[in-house]
């Protein structure tokens, strides 16, 4: 009898310290912190024995990502796992399906367009049943178009991880054919990808929506519905907090305590969010980027 083989694992990392203008109403969106927090994420998963790819601004396009994905959801099997993490501007547009209560869907801003909650939603649809997913964003998550953070600095306004509204409205308006066409062309709408992939559940609470969804995924976002993921000189607060709380693999603990240790190092203005995807009781209890 042949043994079965042992768990593999890939990992994807996106940091984009700035937005192609041309897409994005003029708007270049400069950051500094998170094309190092990319390289800094893939170090540690390839110290775990992942294999790592990472997508740095220009290169982390619309088209990059999807390649990407596609390629491991082919590759990887039962058991395997997949970290994607992404750093970087979180944006919105009007909901053209018409299915969000606040008329706006969440997006990852790539460097040539953003990327709809609902595609990514799709997108770990198609990995295989039992691959173990872990997606770690360090971005603004907001469901809403009236942010409700606490008032910023001109330098720490100019430094947090959202598409100002204005911009947004800007580069909706001028793509709005490509927009509405992606929320009407996106499959599973059997499942709200909202509530999985982007609208905050009330701090602490683990929320699973569970149909027809494979893989099992983890989600840890770097902060709630009114606040603001900030950047800083080398990390962003929520991937600088989740590295140290990591350790450097001298953490011990599984996905949830994970999650609540990184939170208590974070100042009340931001608290990352943990939800699940699919079946994933089992590996919300394993230790993070463990094959």
């Amino acid at each position: 009898m042949s043994s079965k083989p042992p768990p593999r694992g890939a990992s994807l990392h996106l940091g984009l310290n700035r937005v192609d203008p041309k897409h994005y109403a003029g708007w270049s969106g400069a950051l500094g912190a998170c094309e190092a927090d990319a390289r800094d994420m893939a170090a540690l998963c390839q110290a775990q024995g992942l294999n790592p790819k990472v997508l740095l601004s220009a290169q982390a396009t619309r088209a990059a990502l999807a390649e990407a994905l596609a390629t491991a959801a082919r590759a990887l099997r039962r058991g395997d796992l997949f970290v994607l993490t992404f750093s970087g501007h979180g944006g919105q547009v009007p909901d053209a399906s018409k299915d969000e209560p606040d008329g706006q869907d969440e997006t990852w801003c790539l460097f040539d367009g953003q990327l709809l909650d609902e595609e990514l939603y799709a997108a770990l649809a198609t990995f295989a049943a039992g691959v173990r997913v872990l997606v770690l964003s360090d971005s603004c998550h907001s469901g809403t178009v009236v942010r409700a953070a606490p008032p910023l600095t001109a330098d720490a306004r100019q430094r947090a991880r959202h598409l100002p509204p204005e911009v947004a409205r800007r580069t909706y308006a001028e793509h709005a054919a490509f927009y509405d066409g992606l929320q009407r062309q996106a499959p599973g709408r059997d499942v709200d990808p909202d509530a999985a992939l982007a609208r905050v559940t009330k701090p602490g609470r683990v929320a699973a929506v569970v149909k027809r969804f494979r893989p099992s995924v983890v989600l840890i976002a770097g902060c709630q519905d009114n606040q603001t993921s900030l950047d800083g000189e080398r990390n962003g607060a929520f991937t600088a907090a989740l590295l140290a709380t990591w350790n450097q693999g001298a953490f011990r603990g599984n996905h949830t305590q994970f999650h609540a240790r990184i939170r208590a190092r974070m100042p009340a203005t931001q608290s990352p969010n943990l939800f699940t995807l699919g079946p994933a009781t089992a590996f919300l209890a394993q230790s993070p980027f463990t094959l």
